[in-house]
């Protein structure tokens, strides 16, 4: 059932990175640590393939001296490292060692695996779990039966929401000033990274999830590549991630869309059972 649309979900992607010039700006005693965390997701963006220095700086928009300054720090710490053969920076193992800190989640993780495991086997297709990470998505789970050539979801791959039927899915949740405000950084992020090449389909997912009232994406980004999602949400309310179907088109056409709906829902309803069950997303 079509749902109507979302306002913000809904302005055209152009006027969004033009309203961009009216966004505040970072307060001085705090631009050193917000530099530093926005280089770190980016180097975590690109988990299997790393980067080179001269395209972090550009993403990043800093200058490479600084860029490369900030990332001998944290080689250092052990938070980036550096791939011998093509000298790319990658996630360091220290990011790993964090994460241990927060053993409920890696319960969660193990129990969202098997789930995910169980669905891609009966339906046939890719079943991902996206975790949202302030105005990205993060991939948590991926599940398979068989290989779709195309999809970049796979564990750790972080991009920004609206560039995902997963992350679409998590901004219908959204009330219309959260969901503008998150547009306008991830049209940024698109740009910086991509240029604006993608915008166009990247909007046409966007109307299509809302006209249907869930993420569809028919090939909209990646031809070949359907994907289909609906939120998770937590104890709070609030959506804290996304569970997909991926699949081709021979596989997931159109007209079974009530039925994928329908599927994503019981999986969905399973997760966040799981996680009030560990007391995660509460507040």
């Amino acid at each position: 059932m079509a749902s109507d649309a979302n306002p913000a979900m809904a302005s055209d992607p152009t006027d969004i990175l033009l309203q961009h010039a009216d966004a505040p700006s970072e307060r001085p005693g705090t631009r050193s640590l917000s530099r530093l965390i926005k280089l770190l997701r980016m180097v975590a963006a690109r988990p299997q393939f790393g980067w080179r220095l001269s395209d972090l700086s550009a993403a990043c928009n800093l200058d490479r001296a600084t860029v490369h300054r900030m990332l001998a720090c944290m080689i250092d710490e052990r938070l980036v490292e550096q791939r011998a053969d093509d000298r790319h920076y990658l996630p360091g193992p220290l990011l790993f060692e964090l994460g241990l800190a927060r053993p409920d989640h890696l319960d969660f993780q193990r129990r969202a695996e098997t789930a995910l495991a169980a669905f891609a086997r009966r339906t046939g297709g890719i079943g991902v779990l996206l975790l949202r990470s302030g105005n990205e998505y993060v991939c948590s789970v991926r599940a398979e039966t068989q290989p779709l050539s195309g999809s970049v979801l796979f564990p750790g791959a972080r991009r920004p929401l609206f560039t995902a039927a997963g992350g679409v899915a998590i901004l219908q949740t959204l009330a219309p000033g959260e969901a503008h405000a998150v547009l306008l950084d991830n049209v940024t992020q698109e740009v910086a990274r991509c240029g604006s090449s993608r915008l166009a389909a990247l909007q046409r997912m966007r109307e299509r999830s809302d006209r249907h009232g869930f993420g569809v994406n028919l090939g909209d980004v990646v031809p070949g590549v359907h994907a289909f999602a609906v939120p998770v949400h937590g104890g709070n309310g609030q959506a804290f991630a996304s569970v997909c179907l991926l699949g081709s088109p021979q596989q997931f056409g159109e007209e079974r869309l009530p039925a994928i709906r329908d599927e994503l829902a019981t999986v969905a309803a399973a997760l966040a059972a799981e996680a009030r069950q560990l007391n995660l997303w509460t507040r």
